[in-house]
């Protein structure tokens, strides 16, 4: 059987074409097969297929499919291959069945062997004869376009392997016509061009070779306004001379001699921003920071690094950003990026210690296993990045301090600096290299203008320049001048450039003061928004930093939402504010601090202090209804009413939630900070409590940690107690995950004295459970039980059932653990009885397998089997991975005692694909207990 998807997508057996379906049908087999061998989560086929389009009863809609699959399948001779595994669905059928995937197979053993070898050559040739026309044809979706232009990716760079490797073996003619359709296919491809000059060449067709090379020069030039690259340079020269070798762009480590096994898949960092529409000009700059990477992989010593510096407004992130994508191909293990918000108007910079944990995360290091101390983070970064090649991009940094704990250790990466100031000591302790950027020249931007008006331009040249001389020739201006001409295409330039002469010269430019030649720009640009949409602007910039979404900027300007809709969507045609994603929205820095002077100057002190406390508003009440589906059995704790105006986000399931907290992760967390710097110091520690379970769930430690601190620092300022002791109790949580466990009884003893003082007996016996945990993570086992009483008594006496019924599980565990195994299960029965009155699957399954691990140490195995099912079945339909996998562990040697030893290596299987899957370092204690059971 064949599943083909490099082309329409196709089932075909022994010859035959089986009937696939539908479209839709196609897709979910397309979404599986991409993946065949591995579990795709339910959610994930969802997106998958119908992306954000879903209709009501999907899940439905998808099993009808699914069920549909089985039968083709069967059909098809493999009645068995589509299985339920882990949360979603698995295509069990070997890699080569899916033309793709056999794709990825060939190309990965021909990465094994030298380009002369005969085998590379028939390898990446089988590899190219799998395709069949347009991937995952007539599949619509985002998810499809993805796949399939990382797949045309994929097939561009196997040509191009194949095709140097034919070259090196001496037989150019073969690959000079394919590799002439794929040139015209991607005609600004650098390297597809290099292989080409290189085979044109080595064929004897130099002429040809040099012609080639100029029209790629031209068409570079009137496309991005930049050069051929330092290695098409080179081989032109080559040409010249006669002297054909090696292209310089084959920097590989095959073509480098270095053959050996490929190293295991490893995440592959793509965080680049989006390229510089209209990017013009910077020729000079470009060609040294081509020198410097070409210096640095003929040279390798210490890690490359390039500062670029200039003036406000200058285009150094535009410059950075570009240049990160043109050379992106030659840093193949991945780009990192951060924005280090070194001149943020709120004056909040960027520690390493935040970035280092992004990176860390796009590094695909679970936040569980972050050191807790920044130089441990710093070091395991420093080793995650030694050996691969990756450009790392720190743009808006404050000083060198800020970035030296980035430096990578290897000379395999490049670091690309953009700063305001000049990084001296950078230059002088690390060596970077300074690149500073001046106004643009008029011919660049004459450039810029031309690339982002279009015809206009070409018409209008006299008042193109006029342009240029009032914009004094600085980017952000003329990108804010080109957007207002683009958006008024019946104005003409020339009276464009009369509407600002009028104005003053773009208010000032004649003095030479750049600042006040953007800030007349700007102010052009804003005085010609609607009404509404000019307050929205100013209430941005004045009152926060932080990216908002639509339903945010409804509270901030307490307006309807189809208002703030029309506005945002003016604002960001008008190059006011940024576009971060879907309903995404911030301001470049200039911007903010502009929008925060009107505002100083246009709203009442007393609307900017109502519009932040809306703002902030609609954070807390939002993050506190997410917060209450995450854990609806606990004591959630009061609000006052929201303000008039303030409309927080409502969310039907803990599936919404979680998916909310997860897109604002980062504006709550910054948002905790700004409030507290706002005065608003009751709502800084009631959204610190609101963040409280997510970051738990997600292992954020580090995060949390910094949160309740200010949180607590705020309740102290304002003499709130109840404020006081929750994050006294939060912070002892986190500083326990972290390991700091010196520093969590005393925070869990003040917050039982505060909860005390304020007669709060249910967070009372909250904060004694943790106290338990505490003791038993110290190995005080003598106050374990003492605490968990503790709690049981302060639940009866508040009338809280629930916490009773986590009490006596807690109680059960550590009673197990101390060898009263009677007691025990006694204790797990009883909380289980009062667990049936809610509606908890998570509180039951962990009571269930406190009573399976109780039995199990009693020497009844048998029983213990079934307590252990129940947890799985609880945390398999909760969703909740780890613990399914954990417990599966647990059921395992129950199975093992009680005489099922095929059962128990079947658990331990399950377990460990879950582990696998989740990079949890536990899986390696479950792959040795395997090993063992099957006498391997």
């Amino acid at each position: 059987m064949e599943i083909r998807v490099l082309g329409p997508v196709e089932v075909w057996t022994d010859g035959r074409l089986v009937d696939a379906g539908a479209a839709r049908q196609r897709a979910v087999l397309a979404a599986l097969a991409v993946d065949v061998g591995r579990p795709v989560h339910v959610e994930s086929l969802v997106d998958r297929v119908w992306g954000d389009a879903s209709p009501p009863r999907v899940r439905h809609n998808l099993h009808v499919y699914l069920a549909r699959l089985r039968r083709v399948l069967a059909d098809a001779g493999a009645p068995d291959a589509l299985i339920r595994r882990s949360g979603g669905y698995l295509l069990d059928l070997p890699p080569e069945t899916v033309d793709g995937r056999h794709f990825d197979v060939l190309r990965r053993r021909a990465d094994g062997l030298a380009d002369t070898d005969p085998e590379r050559v028939d390898l990446l040739r089988r590899a190219l004869e799998l395709w069949r026309g347009e991937p995952l044809a007539g599949l619509p979706g985002d998810w499809a376009a993805r796949v399939r232009q990382d797949w045309h990716r994929r097939h561009t760079d196997t040509t191009v392997r194949w095709a140097r490797a034919l070259v090196r073996r001496g037989e150019p003619e073969v690959v000079i016509d394919p590799l002439t359709r794929l040139a015209a296919d991607h005609p600004l491809d650098e390297p597809v061009a290099a292989v080409l000059l290189h085979a044109l060449a080595t064929a004897g067709r130099s002429a040809q070779a040099l012609a080639s090379y100029a029209q790629l020069r031209d068409r570079l030039a009137d496309t991005l306004g930049a050069d051929p690259g330092v290695e098409l340079r080179q081989l032109h020269q080559a040409i010249l001379r006669g002297e054909i070798t090696v292209p310089a762009a084959d920097v590989s480590p095959v073509a480098a001699g270095h053959v050996g096994r490929p190293e295991p898949a490893r995440p592959v960092p793509a965080q680049l921003p989006s390229d510089v529409r209209g990017f013009a000009g910077r020729g000079p700059e470009l060609a040294r920071l081509d020198a410097l990477r070409s210096s640095a992989e003929a040279h390798p010593g210490a890690v490359p690094v390039a500062v670029l510096s200039g003036p406000a407004g200058v285009g150094k992130t535009a410059l950075a950003v570009h240049w990160a994508h043109r050379v992106a191909g030659h840093f193949p293990d991945g780009q990192l990026h951060a924005n280090l918000t070194g001149y943020s108007p709120s004056g909040v910079v960027r520690s390493a210690e935040q970035v280092i944990r992004g990176f860390l995360a796009a590094l695909g290091v679970p936040p569980r296993e972050v050191p807790p101390d920044e130089q441990a983070q710093s070091a395991l970064y420093r080793s995650l990045l030694a050996g691969r090649r990756m450009l790392v991009l720190l743009d808006n940094a404050r000083d060198a301090a800020q970035v030296r704990p980035l430096l990578p250790g290897s000379a395999r990466c490049l670091v690309l600096v953009t700063s305001r100031d000049r990084l001296t000591g950078l230059v002088a302790t690390e060596g970077a290299e300074p690149v500073v950027l001046d106004l643009l020249t008029a011919e660049d931007a004459q450039a810029l203008l031309h690339a982002r008006i279009g015809a206009r331009a070409g018409a209008e040249r006299n008042a193109v320049d006029e342009l240029v001389r009032l914009c004094d020739r600085l980017p952000l201006a003329l990108v804010v001048v080109a957007a207002r001409a683009v958006v008024r295409p019946h104005l003409s330039l020339t009276e464009l450039g009369t509407q600002l002469r009028t104005d003053g010269g773009l208010d000032g430019l004649d003095t030479g003061d750049h600042d006040s030649s953007v800030r007349a720009a700007l102010s052009w640009s804003y005085r010609l928004l609607p009404v509404p949409t000019a307050r929205l602007f100013r209430l941005v910039g004045g009152c926060t930093d932080v990216t908002v979404s639509t339903a945010a900027g409804v509270s901030l300007a307490g307006a309807g939402r189809r208002d703030v809709q029309v506005a945002f969507a003016e604002l960001a045609d008008a190059h006011l504010v940024l576009e971060r994603g879907p309903d995404r929205f911030a301001m470049h820095d200039l911007l903010r601090a502009f929008a925060a002077e009107l505002s100083a100057e246009h709203d009442p002190a007393g609307d900017r202090s109502e519009a932040r406390g809306r703002l902030f508003g609609h954070y807390l009440h939002s993050a506190h209804g997410a917060a209450v589906l995450l854990h609806p059995h606990w004591d959630p704790i009061s609000l006052a009413p929201a303000a008039s105006g303030v409309r927080p986000e409502k969310f039907s399931d803990h599936d919404e939630a979680v998916a909310w907290f997860t897109r604002e992760r980062d504006v709550l967390i910054a948002l905790v900070e700004r409030c507290a710097a706002s005065g608003f110091d009751r709502y800084a520690w009631q959204l610190a409590w609101s963040l409280t379970s997510f970051l738990d769930r997600q292992g954020g430690w580090h995060d949390q940690l910094a949160v309740q601190r200010t949180a607590l620092a705020a309740a102290r300022r304002s003499g709130d107690p109840d404020g006081q002791a929750h994050a006294h109790r939060s912070l002892a949580r986190a500083q326990a995950r972290l390991g700091r466990l010196d520093e969590a009884p005393g925070q869990l003893r003040r917050a039982l004295e505060l909860f005390g003082a304020l007669d709060d007996r249910a967070n009372q016996g909250h904060t004694c459970l943790d106290l338990a945990e505490m003791a038993d993570r110290q190995g005080r086992r003598a106050e374990v039980v003492e605490h968990a009483e503790a709690a049981l008594s302060f639940y009866r006496a508040a009338g809280h059932r629930y916490g009773q019924a986590m009490a006596l599980n807690a109680i059960g565990w550590y009673r197990a653990q101390l060898g009263a195994h009677d007691a025990a299960v006694q204790a797990c029965e009883q909380g289980l009885e009062l667990l049936r009155e809610f509606d908890d699957r998570h509180g039951q399954a962990a009571t269930w397998d406190t009573l399976g691990y109780a039995q199990h140490r009693a020497g009844r195995p048998a029983e213990a089997v079934g307590a252990y099912r129940h947890a799985v079945d609880l945390y398999r339909d909760f969703r909740d991975r780890y613990y399914e996998a954990d417990t599966l562990g647990h059921l395992a040697e129950a199975q093992l005692d009680a005489g099922d030893p095929a059962g128990a290596t079947g658990s331990w299987r399950t377990a460990l694909e879950i582990l696998d899957d989740l990079g949890h370092p536990d899986a390696e204690r479950i792959r040795q207990r395997l090993a063992t059971a099957e006498g391997t």
